[in-house]
This record gives C-alpha cells, structure tokens and sequence, in this order.
C-alpha cells in the first residue's frame, strides 16, 4: 500500500499505486481510458458489475485537498467516468452512483472517484462504503456544491484537520 506522503498536485508520487497506473507503470492495472489529465481503470475489488476508478495523473490527496478552482476537474472526472460506463455498454445514467471516499475511509490517498453501475446491484456485504451523504461517501455533485460553496480558506482549514503534517 501507498504510504500517506502529502505530495503537490504538481507532482507524481512514486510510492503511490494510482500516480503508477496514471504513467502507465503498473502492468497489471486495467486502463479503459486515459488522456492527459485523467486516466480510468478497473477497481481491482470491484463493489458492482461495473466498478471504475477515475484518478488525475497529478497526484492530489484526496477530495479534502480539493479547493473551488478544482470544480472543473471533479466535473471531467465524472464525464470520463460517464464515457467509460457507455464504452463499457451501460445505459441506464439513472442508475448509477459516483462518488468519492472522504478521509479517513480511503485505501489510497490520491484523489479517486468512484464509478458504479447499475448502483442498484452494488453488492450488499460493501454497500456501507457506498451510501450517498454518509460521513465516509460524498456524491460527485454534493463534492462540487461543497466547492463552490467553501472558501478557500475553510478547505484549508480542513485539509489541516485531516492532515496535520
């Protein structure tokens, strides 16, 4: 596992698996689409029939890193998340489930989205992880609201509660 190093969003981490897939380093990693800021791959223990991760090639922590000048980002993500999920021939958009895993509740710290479909067959025994408004799950849209909303200097406020070093 990546150990938790606060690296730049500048930067690539090369103790982090993600910033591996993104440079097309980890052979194993599953890549369905990827262009220059963004790269989708398969979740290696998926929670649905379609489970993809979505993940800068930028190394950022994690959704609390995140300030309003990213709402764009978080935006792009969901559309290749999108794009990947009608590459992969789902069609019912109504059912699915994007979303991100807020500290302390992720297993990597690079900032992921989650794309699951159908969100309706997300398997019961992981459901928990998964549950749109709870403390460890925040929707796509409800991240972008949040950005919009806070200041820059509550999102800082925040990434010092969350990470103190």
């Amino acid at each position: 596992m990546a150990e938790n190093l606060t690296v730049s969003s500048e930067e690539s981490d090369n103790n982090c698996i993600f910033c591996l897939i993104a440079s097309d380093r980890d052979p194993e990693a599953e890549v369905l689409k990827k262009n220059e800021e963004l790269v989708c791959f398969k979740d290696i223990f998926p929670a649905a029939p379609h489970h993809y991760l979505v993940v800068p090639t930028k190394h950022i922590h994690s959704c609390q890193s995140l300030h309003k000048g990213h709402i764009g980002l978080v935006e792009r993500m969901a559309e290749l998340g999108k794009q990947v999920l009608h590459d992969q021939g789902v069609t019912d958009m109504e059912d699915v489930r994007l979303g991100f895993h807020r500290p302390p509740y992720t297993s990597v710290d690079h900032l992921h989205l989650h794309v699951l479909a159908p969100g309706s067959q997300i398997f019961s025994f992981i459901l928990y992880k998964f549950i749109p408004g709870s403390v460890r799950f925040i929707t796509e849209s409800h991240l972008r609201k949040e950005l919009q909303n806070a200041s820059q200097t509550q999102m800082c406020f925040f990434n010092c509660l969350s990470n103190p070093h």
